[in-house]
């Protein structure tokens, strides 16, 4: 019987994409924004969704009961906890959602529950209670740090994972994936998108800089990517022969290719980004603007990495 799993913060469905894989029966599905359950019906059109804001005092739908749901998924608010919020001033309004999956878990008591976000969550003052409201319901709760990139998945992408069981302690997820799939696996190079030359006029000297130290470092006539927008502590450059760094919620990766000994660049475009999240090709992601989907898929989880942990959790 396949597991029934319920998930909250579910954004466009890629911790459920990666439960489906895994043989689950996502049931229903909760989300603040309502692009994202919009996307989330699209993917699962059998599931109940609720488009609402969750809150400290948050619960279930009044038509749920305990013992419905096996698999309880969460990812909470991250922006907060990120390092990409650079020095501005933390919500801790925000950071509390990782809290609010002790409600659910209090009134639903499903057999497992996984609760993902950034690293930066471990220094929330509000981890260590998070962790200790879980054991006190009975949980045995096992903290992980997974890259997508050891997943099979065609990014460097860590996430902190606390993985949850009622009956037995959770083992150690671990990836069969040998090798490392580098973002040329994604990325089109035929020139299915028009590219615009390097050194257009009113381009940014920052992104000229960024590009230059690549070109002096492979050389030309070799396509690479750089970091078009935020800051970057690597050169702001990379090779598409390794895995793609991490996607967040801008668009903020260029490619930079040759016409000759002209180098020219375009932007990464949704469905390089939707496959260098892992996504199954069967994923629907048709709703809202460039920015829109961009920012859905900045959000979400990559399903390989999920997929491998409810493997785990429910392996007998």
């Amino acid at each position: 019987m396949a597991i029934r799993v319920l998930d909250i913060f579910c954004g466009a469905g890629g911790s459920s994409a990666g439960a489906r894989l895994a043989g689950g029966r996502v049931v229903r599905g909760i989300d603040a924004c309502a692009l994202a359950t919009a996307t989330f019906q699209d993917n699962f059109p059998r599931s109940i969704i609720e488009t609402r804001q969750l809150g400290p005092f948050s619960r279930p739908a009044a038509d749920m009961r305990e013992g419905e749901i096996d698999l309880l998924l969460a990812s909470p608010e991250c922006t907060n906890h990120s390092p990409a919020k650079g020095s501005q001033r933390r919500s801790e309004k925000s950071r509390g959602t990782a809290s609010y999956v002790v409600n659910f878990a209090r009134r639903l008591r499903p057999r497992w529950i996984v609760l993902e976000n950034v690293v930066q969550l471990r220094e929330w003052r509000g981890y260590n209670m998070t962790i200790s409201d879980l054991r006190s319901l009975g949980y045995l709760v096992h903290p992980q740090i997974l890259d997508a990139s050891r997943f099979g998945v065609p990014q460097t992408r860590r996430r902190l994972f606390l993985l949850c069981d009622r009956e037995r302690e959770p083992q150690q997820v671990t990836s069969r994936h040998r090798l490392l799939r580098p973002a040329s696996d994604v990325i089109r190079l035929n020139g299915a998108w028009p590219s615009k030359p390097l050194y257009a006029e009113n381009r940014a000297l920052a992104t000229l800089e960024r590009a230059e130290r690549a070109i002096k470092a492979l050389g030309k006539g070799i396509p690479f990517l750089i970091v078009y927008y935020g800051s970057d502590g690597a050169g702001g450059w990379q090779s598409i022969d390794r895995p793609l760094r991490t996607l967040t919620t801008l668009d903020r990766f260029g490619l930079v290719t040759w016409e000759g000994r002209e180098p020219m660049l375009r932007m990464l475009q949704v469905d390089e980004l939707h496959r260098a999240m892992g996504f199954p090709s069967n994923h629907i992601l048709d709703r809202g603007t460039r920015r829109d989907k961009i920012r859905l898929l900045g959000n979400g989880v990559a399903p390989p990495v999920m997929k491998s942990i409810v493997e785990t959790l429910v392996r007998m």
